[in-house]
């Protein structure tokens, strides 16, 4: 395969960067939404009757910022069981990292074709092209 595999895979073109920072973006939002509703509307009860956990209101007392939290996203029964999935927060920061790492490929991409662009109808135009300062 060699090293333009990546290339050939995504291609030079700003939208499928582009594209793959949406989709990763809109995946990251949705287990974002799978982990903050983990925990349903009533913990106490999907503690006990869902997961057969014992619901601890002194935990969750001394903890009670937790559940609230943006990132990471804890919904603890107790100490030592967690409603949200252990997946949940790794996923969150991959699909991050994708959705960051695209973008920035997509808009390098985007701002090189333009300026090919612009170099290409000075040229035409019979004005020398510029150099970037």
């Amino acid at each position: 395969m060699g090293g333009n595999a990546g290339a050939r895979f995504m291609g030079r073109k700003p939208v499928h960067w582009l594209a793959l920072c949406t989709l990763s973006g809109g995946a990251l939002f949705l287990t974002w939404l799978w982990g903050v509703w983990s925990g349903g509307l009533d913990v106490a009860e999907t503690c006990t009757l869902l997961k057969g956990q014992k619901y601890d209101d002194d935990y969750r007392r001394d903890h009670y910022r937790e559940p609230s939290q943006i990132f990471p996203l804890h919904n603890k029964c107790n100490a030592s069981y967690d409603l949200v999935p252990a997946w949940v927060n790794p996923t969150l920061v991959l699909l991050a990292l994708v959705a960051v790492g695209s973008l920035v490929i997509g808009v390098n991409l985007l701002i090189v074709s333009l300026a090919r662009t612009v170099a290409r109808h000075r040229g035409r135009s019979g004005e020398r092209p510029t150099s970037p300062r």
